[in-house]
C-alpha cells in the first residue's frame, strides 16, 4: 500500500467513524439548537396561519412595483416606514429561508424514508421468527416456544382479515293512514 493511499484511508475513517455515532437524541439536540438561531422561529396555529397566508402570498411584480414605489417617493417611504433597500432585503431574506425550509423538508422526507426502511428491517426479521417459530413448535423439543408463538398468533395483524361490523336492519318505514292528495289540473 502506498504512503498517500493509506493517508486518505485514515482521513476516510474518522468520517465513516462519525456518521455511525449518530444518535437520534444527538441529531435532536443539534435541531433544537438550531431552532434557537433562525430569525421569527415559532408555531403558529392553524388560524393564525390562515390568517398571515393571503398578505404573505402577494404576487412578486406587485411586491416589486411596491418597492419601486417606496424608492421612488419619500413620501410612500415615510408612509410605509421601511426604504426601498430594506423592503429589497427583507425579499432577498425570505427567499434564502425558502431554500432553507425546502432542504428541511427534504430532510424530512428522508428521515421519514429512513424510519419506514427500519421499520421494514425489523418486520421482516419477526416475521421470519415467527414463521420458524411457528414450524419448530410442532417438535416436542421446541415447546418453550409455544406460548411465544401464541402471543404472536394473538397481535398478528398481517394476513388476517377484519370482519365487517354487524349492521343492525333498518326498519321498513310504516305505511301511512292519510289518504293520498289529489293531483290538481290546471287548465
Amino acid at each position: 500500500m502506498s504512503k498517500e493511499n493509506a493517508v486518505s484511508q485514515e482521513n476516510a475513517a474518522p468520517a465513516t467513524k462519525g456518521l455511525a455515532e449518530v444518535t437520534p437524541e444527538s441529531v435532536v439536540e443539534q435541531l433544537r439548537a438550531l431552532r434557537e438561531q433562525i430569525p421569527n422561529y415559532g408555531q403558529l396555529s392553524e388560524p393564525e396561519a390562515r390568517t398571515l397566508r393571503p398578505v404573505s402570498n402577494i404576487h412578486p411584480e406587485f411586491g416589486q412595483a411596491a418597492i419601486n414605489a417606496v424608492g421612488a417617493s419619500q413620501t410612500v417611504e415615510a408612509t410605509v416606514g421601511r426604504s426601498a433597500e430594506e423592503l429589497q432585503a427583507a425579499v432577498e431574506k425570505a427567499a434564502r429561508w425558502s431554500t432553507v425550509r425546502n432542504e428541511l423538508k427534504a430532510t424530512l422526507d428522508g428521515v421519514t424514508s429512513a424510519i419506514l426502511t427500519m421499520r421494514h428491517d425489523f418486520g421482516q426479521s419477526v416475521l421470519l421468527a415467527y414463521t420458524v417459530s411457528k414450524k419448530l413448535v410442532k417438535v416436542p423439543q421446541h415447546a418453550d416456544l409455544l406460548p411465544h408463538v401464541a402471543a404472536m398468533r394473538r397481535t398478528n395483524r398481517l394476513g388476517r382479515t377484519r370482519k365487517p361490523p354487524a349492521q343492525t336492519p333498518v326498519p321498513a318505514p310504516a305505511p301511512s293512514t292519510e289518504p293520498a292528495p289529489t293531483p290538481t289540473r290546471h287548465v
